[in-house]
């Protein structure tokens, strides 16, 4: 059973806090101000967890803004945001119309924003992994199934943000699988606040060992931008649900009746028919984007319950 240490449950109550006082002060950097940030009506704003570098960020939703407008006859603008919990407060106050969550954030915006609704994910984000890296001096094997996380005991460890699913609740859960709590760790467990923060930091010999999304490590891999012989996947974890884009109820009044039903199609018409939809689904990593249901996130409500990430 996944036991919540003490210390986890502090952070979780400290970035509840933070979030209350960021939404409160409306004045945090990169987080949108006010009800639609000042911004026309007519403009759709989207947003996503920054769980990328910026760059690679303002890349992918640039496109997907531009496409998206085209589609929907309508103003869109990409609003990026200072962290995880930002983006769930933003979109609590309207400032974002429609992000595109992790599992766990997407829960939480969902809980705190009655009648939001999951209108697509990626195709594998139906069959999604974190992935647990190791630095080549950790001495640290190949682990063959969950149990075998237990080797991980006693050494440095970090996480990606506190309010990520797959670099920070599910790694946490396959832990628990193995009987291991971040107490079991050697120092402070790090949190890194991105994917690819994560894999800096273990290439660096920062930390050890660090868990991580799957496809943000295979991409970064395939680009040549990871040194595997520095760093190295360790254990991949069994699937779970994750990633999807989630939309206000109030889509359709701000835009007109069917808005909310034509934005899901445009997301689910992507098929890579020309080069802007070859090049959305190139650099979120997808083949297509399908449907899904708020049931599909059942068990990361359950464990973000557990370890007070969800109240």
């Amino acid at each position: 059973m996944f036991r919540p240490t003490i210390r986890t449950v502090a952070a979780a109550a400290l970035v509840a806090t933070l979030t209350v006082a960021v939404a409160a002060c409306g004045s945090s950097p990169g987080a949108t101000q006010g009800q639609n940030g000042g911004r026309s009506a007519t403009t759709f704003t989207i947003g996503a967890i920054p769980d990328q570098d910026p760059q690679v960020l303002q890349r992918l939703y640039g496109v997907v803004s531009e496409y998206l407008g085209k589609a929907l006859g309508v103003e869109v603008e990409y609003v990026p945001v200072t962290d995880y919990t930002a983006s769930v407060a933003a979109f609590r106050r309207g400032d974002l119309q429609m992000v595109f969550f992790g599992g766990l954030t997407g829960v939480q915006a969902r809980l705190q924003v009655p009648g939001a609704q999951p209108i697509a994910q990626r195709d594998i984000d139906a069959d999604f992994h974190s992935v647990f890296v190791a630095g080549a001096a950790s001495g640290i094997a190949t682990i063959s199934d969950v149990s075998g996380l237990s080797a991980l005991a006693g050494h440095t460890f970090t996480l990606g943000s506190q309010t990520s699913t797959s670099g920070s609740l599910m790694p946490q859960y396959f832990l628990s699988e193995a009987g291991l709590q971040l107490d079991d760790f050697t120092g402070e467990v790090g949190y890194s606040g991105s994917h690819d923060a994560t894999i800096k930091l273990v290439q660096a010999g920062t930390y050890q060992v660090g868990a991580l999304n799957a496809a943000v490590w295979d991409g970064r891999v395939k680009d040549g931008k990871v040194d595997t012989n520095q760093v190295r996947e360790v254990f991949r974890t069994p699937a779970y649900h994750d990633y999807h884009w989630l939309i206000r109820p109030d889509a359709d009044e701000q835009f007109g009746d069917g808005f909310t039903q034509r934005a899901k199609d445009a997301l689910l018409g992507l098929d890579g028919s020309d080069e802007q939809e070859r090049q959305i689904l190139e650099l979120f990593q997808a083949g297509k984007f399908i449907e899904t249901s708020a049931e599909n996130y059942d068990q990361i409500e359950t464990i973000g319950r557990a370890i007070g990430l969800i109240k």
